[in-house]
């Protein structure tokens, strides 16, 4: 198995569609998820809990988590949001905010008056036409237009379904205003190694188990790390013989990959 060619001396792990699914509104762990997570941190490699989840603030996201049964501390999960409030706040930025309502309160410290900036993260139900058109004209208003996106994903899975995310909007917004936006969050190589960094580890000695084979695997690949793709979340078989990305590992689950892991 390629991934496991060099020694892993550290795990990242996606949380929607690794960890859990949203089935009928509510959060259910993955068969055997929860032991897998048990069994990693046992064994005594790092791990953290890297995610582009933006609908939630994280305290709140790890409280779910732990309601499930996972076995997690807060400054294990690295969310986007808090990363941009650090960027926001090194460069005097003052943000127009298109995020989720439930994640407000993670910008609850941040000036947002007379926005500089725009802040897009998966606001769902609120990516209205008014709401994009509103961040449109703050962001052509300004003579020099910034606009960060929480992640870059294309879709996710809730409900047995796909549904857009955060990527399309953010392309909409890059191609009205003419700009790029800055990608918070997976694929960013900024944002994996920042969480490398976390880990006390290295790149090459890192593996990124996850369900998004252009944002999890390619992201993690292009930043030195082996990327592990899982048959579940939003996995699609056409995934498998991706154009681009070849993940160095294929697996049912995490728990399948755990057992590989714990093997080698």
């Amino acid at each position: 198995m390629a991934w496991l060619q060099r020694p892993v001396r550290a795990v990242l792990l996606d949380i929607s569609g690794v960890l859990k699914n949203c089935v009928d509104g509510k959060d259910v762990a993955i068969d055997g998820s929860v032991d897998a997570v048990n069994r990693l941190k046992a064994s005594g490699v790092p791990v953290r809990f890297c995610t582009n989840e933006t609908t939630t603030t994280r305290s709140k996201l790890v409280r779910r988590l732990q309601a499930l049964g996972f076995n997690m501390k807060e400054e294990e999960v690295f969310p986007p949001a808090p990363t941009v409030c650090l960027i926001l706040k090194e460069r005097a930025l003052r943000p127009h905010l298109l995020v989720h309502q439930d994640a407000m309160e993670d910008f609850a410290h941040i000036d947002q008056s007379s926005p500089n900036c725009v802040v897009l993260g998966d606001a769902q139900h609120d990516l209205t036409y008014e709401n994009m058109n509103k961040a449109f004209q703050t962001l052509l208003a300004l003579e020099k237009p910034v606009l960060f996106s929480m992640g870059q994903g294309k879709f996710y899975k809730e409900d047995n379904a796909l549904v857009l995310d955060v990527g399309a909007y953010k392309a909409a917004l890059e191609y009205a205003c003419d700009l790029k936006a800055e990608v918070v969050g997976k694929p960013s190589e900024s944002f994996f190694l920042s969480v490398v960094k976390d880990m006390g580890a290295s790149p090459e000695d890192t593996v990124m188990v996850g369900d998004d084979i252009e944002n999890d695997v390619g992201g993690a690949q292009k930043c030195g790390m082996r990327g592990v793709l899982v048959r579940t979340g939003k996995y699609r078989p056409s995934d498998e013989n991706h154009p681009k990305v070849k993940p160095d590992g294929i697996v049912d689950n995490l728990a399948q990959a755990v057992d590989i892991l714990l093997k080698q």
